[in-house]
């Protein structure tokens, strides 16, 4: 597993979003009820974690860090994201392709026989 930092997003008593970092999912478990295992995350890296009553995750948060957020907190993030104007990207347009003109010999006479 390459995963090192399992960290717990939760909201504390002053309303700030505050993060509690444990070093194996053990020390997690002593804390928290472990429910069952990851089993269908894209995230490949995530598969065979632990699932915790009263979390939402494990989630992906960098390299070498498992992400577990209360839920009210995953409510809160997700509303702020959902509203979040992202700035629009414009394509560059193509310069003006200009069809330049093909010299045509001119016809010849051919002589009167």
């Amino acid at each position: 597993m390459d995963k090192s930092i399992f960290r717990i997003v939760m909201r504390g008593r002053d309303g700030q979003i505050q993060n509690k970092d444990y070093h194996s999912a053990e020390c997690l478990a002593k804390m928290h009820t472990q429910v069952g295992i990851d089993d269908c995350s894209t995230d490949l890296s995530l598969r065979g974690l632990p699932v915790f009553r009263g979390l939402i995750g494990p989630m992906t948060e960098d390299k070498d860090t498992v992400r577990y957020e209360t839920p009210e907190v995953f409510e809160s993030l997700t509303k702020e994201w959902s509203v979040a104007k992202t700035k629009r990207r414009r394509r560059a347009k193509p310069a003006a392709e200009t069809v330049e003109a093909v010299d045509t010999p001119e016809p010849v006479e051919e002589p009167a026989a």
